[in-house]
């Protein structure tokens, strides 16, 4: 395959140390989560896909699609997805040599960062489990992670984020997450975000994303009502003096009209799809936003023809009967049934990801405005002229007014409602 010479010198230049360290003769132009941030805030009014590469077709259909698309993606797993009681083959310490091979095979030369999704911080035995092991996951080719301590009230969110930063690369995309991602109850607030932010700000850390509880939730949706457009611009708005973007999560269950109105309307410039794609490759029927359909019995409706066998549908619906699953629990199909689903005959697998292909390439082209936004991304990495691509902001905060005491202090004065309580990690 013939590569341009912007794409040559990318990747000479853009490659952050690890990725350099793990395959240095690769041709995968695996970067910096904050490269593809800038490249679609360069375009305006655009949003990259951050797929949850549950499956090995997941991120070979993103792949595809991305590349068709000429749009720079990201590639992700959430810690209760691919951490230490996973429900996926994929995670943190495999992802990226999935991406690389696939990217290497397919001759893929948009940008892609590697993104730690919501690595869940939610007590001290957390914090120090993270001190050891976020080292460990940028060893194995993470290049972009988002800190989720939005379980914990406010100041130990924020202080949370403070004592771990130091283990997270300067150089790395960053995330942060205020109000949990819950659907309508505890809806974030425009003091909450600036709290967290402000209390960012003045000890030097300044994140690319910052997700929020805006109305939707993960997993299924019973319908599009979720996203809450116009508190989310008024948050960002809030937070316009420290150049920070928002990050989208749970846009399977909202409709692609909503999804539109995200682009347009608000400074988001990454949307989290996970539940869809799953879905998607696996060849159930989804609606034009992802959201499965469902029987007159209340059961997924399997496409024939598409996706995985019809034989080997009946298994997994056998096998998660069998469990006594929900339907929001068929997600933990995926880590018993991907050895299976890998053996299964070529046309098999790659009408898999080809499914996944077209729905990703009609969102990133459809919806979220990211169609040739690849050359914006290689273009904020030659005019730096490196893989660190530096903060967006700077300091605006006093760090005097915000030691651990102030901190303490500050967030009583909050007036939030943090909504029901139970386990919202997917």
């Amino acid at each position: 395959m013939a590569y341009t010479a912007d794409f040559e010198k990318a990747l000479q230049v853009g490659r952050p140390p690890n990725i350099k360290q793990l395959f240095p003769n690769s041709k995968a132009l695996i970067v910096s989560g904050k490269v593809v941030d800038r490249a679609m805030a360069a375009k305006g009014k655009a949003i990259t896909m951050a797929a949850n590469g549950r499956n090995y077709f997941v991120i070979r259909g993103v792949l595809m699609a991305a590349q068709r698309a000429n749009a720079p993606v990201i590639i992700e797993i959430a810690k209760s997805e691919g951490g230490q009681k996973c429900y996926c083959a994929v995670n943190y310490w495999n992802m990226a040599r999935i991406v690389d091979a696939i990217c290497n095979e397919l001759g893929i030369t948009v940008p892609v960062a590697i993104h730690a999704d919501h690595y869940g911080i939610k007590n001290d035995k957390d914090l120090a489990s993270a001190k050891i092991e976020i080292p460990s996951m940028f060893e194995a080719g993470i290049t972009s992670i988002a800190i989720d301590a939005s379980h914990l009230p406010d100041d130990q969110n924020l202080l949370a984020n403070l004592e771990i930063n130091p283990c997270i690369p300067k150089w790395a995309g960053l995330e942060t997450e205020v109000g949990e991602i819950k659907g309508s109850t505890g809806l974030s607030t425009v003091a909450e975000a600036k709290f967290l932010i402000q209390g960012l700000n003045a000890h030097d850390i300044f994140p690319d994303w910052i997700a929020l509880n805006n109305g939707t939730t993960h997993g299924l949706e019973a319908s599009d009502a979720g996203i809450q457009v116009a508190l989310t611009a008024d948050i960002h708005e809030a937070l316009k003096p420290y150049k920070i973007n928002g990050a989208q999560h749970g846009t399977s269950g909202n409709s692609s009209e909503r999804l539109r109105q995200i682009a347009a309307q608000t400074a988001t410039t990454k949307a989290n799809v996970a539940t869809a794609l799953q879905m998607i490759s696996w060849g159930l029927e989804v609606n034009d936003y992802g959201n499965a359909q469902l029987d007159a019995d209340g059961n997924f409706i399997k496409v024939k023809g598409e996706g995985v066998t019809e034989e080997m549908w009946a298994e997994m619906v056998a096998y998660a009967t069998e469990k006594g699953w929900k339907k929001g629990d068929y997600k933990n199909l995926n880590l018993p049934f991907e050895n299976k689903l890998l053996a299964l005959p070529k046309e098999i697998r790659d009408r898999m990801a080809k499914r996944v292909e077209d729905f990703a390439y009609k969102m990133l082209v459809d919806v979220l405005n990211a169609k040739d936004t690849a050359p914006l991304a290689i273009d904020a990495i030659l005019k730096a002229g490196s893989h660190d691509l530096g903060p967006k902001g700077n300091r605006l905060e006093d760090p005097a007014n915000w030691t651990r005491e102030k901190i303490v202090e500050r967030a009583k004065t909050l007036d939030s409602d943090k909504g029901a309580t139970g386990n919202f990690d997917d």
